[in-house]
């Protein structure tokens, strides 16, 4: 897919930032733009929280900051003190904003529940920390749905989460609030968390770059190399340079000199040197099958195959080699028996090993109490026996991948629903809905790997429609080249 040249699109990240430390614009300045954003598009639902005079506030010390550093300096020593202050707060001046998920020191906490009321945490969440302190300025907390659990972001706290690209329809979840403040220009980018596909789902829906890195890969992620760790950190963004740039920071990773003059890290590096001279070939490989098939009938829409197809073909004029079909790995079958139920049984085991009381559990969703219904319900030797199962598949990721370097699938078997569709259902049908509405990012997250959304399709009513390129563990930095590139090809 073409990249946007309107002028009046937003700015990117990288744009703003680069305007920012050349004193083109200032942290007030880009704060005012993003909470006048948030207020003027305020049917979307972005936010459950905005805390304005927080956010001015912070962005008046960091302007008086840079002006104390930058502005006495001659021509040399300025562009130096602006390559180490790149360096060390790189995300400086620009304004974020987490979901409702993550704790953030002075903000109300909601989990996106009615059933318990929010905390006011004294202190940010370790991921939290990271990104304030490489300079960004929270604006507040996006919407959610309640604890995360579904793929759209709705709950009974407030105004849903709607896709930007048609209101009517949902922006995805559990990032939904994320991506729609991304995708309607509030934000220049955001962090999201991923535990089933909250990261690309959200981003599929609304149009966007949405990296999943794998697990454990994010110093502020947990550790624990179980499939019951399936939750990590991912950015969401316009573009792939702009994920590589909130990526950096979200790993750790050291930002150092460039030729721009601004300090870059090395997911940046690597974007930019492959939009310069390019990747070498890499192997492709491709499946339309879903690990939810065959218990449950996967459907993808038209345009779906055609952003597979269209993604296919600009990887081929990259030079890319497609090398072949779902069955290369030599198996019976591509994706393991019974996943469909082990990963519900995964997906809902912690839940039945929480405490409501009879008015909290009142106020649940109705999708929360069937998934807590069923986490009891279930014998624990039945639930031992499917995280096993997941266990001994995630621990042959790497075999799994066979012979590509990548694998590619589609994202979204079809389009967001309108608001609500969702929720009309039965708990059970919804469960099952949801999963013929993502039949493919749960299990990617099972097996740890990394993989990225990238839009490749926009239809005749103006949705986008994307794929999923899954990588081996550690090449997060070749998954954002290879969206960069493609979506200039």
């Amino acid at each position: 897919m073409e990249q946007n040249t309107d002028p009046a699109a937003p700015s990117t990240a990288v744009q703003l930032r680069r305007d920012f430390f050349h004193g083109e614009v200032s942290a007030v300045e880009l704060a005012t733009a993003a909470l006048t954003a948030a207020a003027v598009q305020a049917e979307l639902g972005a936010f459950i929280h905005l805390d304005a005079e927080y956010a001015l506030r912070r962005a008046e010390e960091v302007d008086q900051v840079c002006r104390a550093v930058l502005d006495s300096r001659s021509e040399d020593s300025r562009a130096a003190a602006m390559a180490e202050l790149s360096a060390r707060a790189p995300l400086l001046g620009l304004p974020a904003a987490f979901k409702d998920l993550v704790q953030v020191a002075g903000m109300p906490t909601t989990m996106g529940t009615a059933a318990m009321p929010a905390v006011i945490p004294g202190r940010d969440d370790p991921l939290a920390r990271r990104v304030h302190a490489a300079g960004a300025i929270s604006l507040g907390k996006t919407q959610v749905p309640e604890f995360g659990l579904p793929c759209y972001s709705e709950n009974d706290i407030a105004s849903p989460a709607r896709n930007p690209l048609d209101p009517d329809r949902t922006a995805g979840g559990s990032t939904g609030g994320g991506a729609a403040a991304v995708a309607s220009g509030m934000l220049p980018m955001a962090p999201g968390n991923d535990g089933g596909g909250s990261v690309r789902i959200p981003a599929a829906a609304c149009g966007l770059i949405g990296l999943k890195p794998g697990r454990a890969r994010l110093p502020d992620d947990q550790q624990d190399p179980s499939v019951r760790n399936l939750a990590v950190s991912g950015p969401l963004a316009t573009t792939a340079e702009d994920a590589a740039l909130l990526f950096d920071v979200m790993a750790g990773h050291r930002f150092s000199e460039s030729a721009s003059g601004l300090a870059e890290g090395p997911a940046m590096r690597t974007v930019r040197q492959a939009l310069q001279d390019g990747l070498p070939p890499l192997r492709i490989g491709v499946t339309t099958e879903s690990p939810f098939s065959p218990d449950l009938d996967i459907v993808l829409a038209e345009s779906a195959v055609t952003a597979l197809e269209d993604g296919l073909n600009a990887l081929e004029r990259l030079g890319h080699i497609i090398q072949g079909s779902s069955h290369c790995t030599g198996v019976d079958a591509f994706w393991p028996d019974g996943y469909h139920h082990n990963f519900q049984a995964l997906w809902t085991s912690r839940l039945g090993q929480l405490e409501f009381s009879a008015e909290e559990r009142a106020k649940l969703a109705p999708l929360t109490r069937y998934f807590i219904d069923l986490a009891a319900q279930r014998p624990e030797a039945q639930t031992q026996e499917a995280i096993a199962a997941l266990e001994s598949f995630s621990a042959d990721a790497e075999a799994f991948m066979g012979p590509w370097d990548i694998l590619v699938t589609p994202m979204l078997a079809f389009a967001p629903p309108s608001i609500g569709w969702f929720t009309s259902l039965t708990p059970e049908e919804n469960y099952r809905e949801q999963c013929r509405f993502t039949p493919y990012s749960s299990v990617i997250n099972v097996m740890g790997l990394p993989a990225i959304n990238v839009p490749t399709h926009i239809d005749s009513d103006g949705l986008s429609w994307s794929l999923q390129l899954i990588g081996r563990r550690g090449s997060e930095e070749t998954l954002l080249a290879l969206a960069a590139t493609m979506t200039e090809a």
